[in-house]
């Protein structure tokens, strides 16, 4: 459910932007589906972004260019993800059933009931969902994202020398990369969970189609501080030992406890989130596929499932996308689940609903 903020060309960078790593994707439309054209990642210094916000628009700027320069970047076309508790909203509602033409019309004011934020300072957009069990009622996701830090993310991008042409919101870039790479089951009810440094996406699928999108502002920056307290680390030493490399000081194998200790509030904000959405009426979940940093982390995988009583599985970001030969497959195996979201923005297109 993209804002389109401009034309562009048929090749778009998807473009993660995290609070701590900028991960990048294009992919080439093929007649029998995508191709890889280009992955990678790069360091973001520390608080640049904090809870989807832009705190250093100066340091992402030139960390962007950075990127660009050394990966030798040349698609100018982007499209980035907004995400945040404070930022985005999703928010699905049941209104009575219209056509798509009506509810455009009509957007401000169903969603004025239901937005924190006042209506002139957000963009909105919408998805009909589809119909209720009610007759004449029809479920709708509502997105209102702030037009400020929407505005910021534009200019830095422009600074930078690239065209933004779609802002999206990381859940549904997330059920982007679903549908592209999962077979899809009727009433199958999938929890997609992306787990960055200091913000947690969620969006529950059923059938395919997102119904529920929400945003936390927890990641695994909770582990690398409790390693750095624990073990009196830097922030850098830290960083290497919570994704699996020994120090001098310390092994890994001493640091998983005080790893999963770190984890533990993760971990009790996914089972939330799930609790959240059986609140909502939602229907038994399934599975939960998991994306981002957390993904990487010895064991996560298993303490979440053992948290939940749910399996849970390493998203699979490039599982249906051809993979040329000049790519490592054991790097894209390695860090691929980082790119789930840069995967669901490759694949959007200026006008795209």
């Amino acid at each position: 459910m993209p804002f389109n903020i401009g034309l562009g060309s048929s090749r778009i960078l998807g473009l993660d932007i995290g609070s701590s790593l900028i991960k990048a994707v294009e992919l080439k439309e093929l007649k029998t589906g995508y191709e890889l054209q280009f992955f990678d990642t790069y360091p973001l210094p520390h608080d640049v972004i904090v809870d989807g916000a832009i705190m250093d628009s100066i340091r992402l700027s030139e960390t962007l260019k950075e990127f660009i320069n050394k990966k030798k970047i040349k698609t100018k076309d982007i499209a980035i993800a907004l995400a945040g508790h404070s930022s985005v909203m999703v928010k699905r509602i049941a209104i009575p059933e219209m056509t798509e033409e009506e509810l455009s019309e009509s957007i401000r004011f169903e969603a004025e009931q239901y937005i924190p934020f006042p209506i002139d300072e957000v963009n909105i957009d919408f998805q009909i969902l589809g119909p209720r069990p009610e007759a004449g009622q029809m479920d709708v996701a509502i997105v209102a994202a702030k037009k400020d830090v929407v505005n910021e993310y534009v200019t830095v991008l422009k600074e930078t020398g690239l065209n933004p042409v779609v802002v999206d919101v990381a859940a549904f870039a997330l059920s982007n990369m679903y549908e592209l790479n999962y077979e899809i089951e009727p009433n199958r009810v999938v929890a997609l969970f992306n787990i960055g440094a200091s913000t947690m996406n969620m969006c529950v699928v059923v059938g395919g189609l997102p119904v529920l999108a929400r945003d936390s502002s927890v990641g695994t920056n909770m582990i690398t501080e409790a390693l750095q307290r624990e073990f009196h680390l830097s922030y850098e030493d830290a960083e290497l030992l919570k994704k699996g490399v020994s120090l001098q000081t310390v092994s890994v194998e001493d640091a998983e406890p005080v790893i999963m200790s770190g984890a533990e509030e993760i971990l009790i904000e996914v089972a939330r989130s799930i609790d959240y959405y059986r609140t909502q009426g939602g229907e038994e979940v399934h599975e939960i596929i998991l994306s981002g940093g957390a993904s990487l982390i010895k064991n996560f995988n298993q303490a979440l499932s053992e948290r939940i009583g749910i399996e849970v599985r390493t998203a699979e970001p490039f599982r249906n996308i051809k993979i040329p030969k000049k790519f490592d497959p054991l790097l894209i195996d390695e860090i691929g689940p980082v790119a789930a979201v840069a995967v669901g923005l490759a694949i959007r297109r200026p006008g795209d609903r």
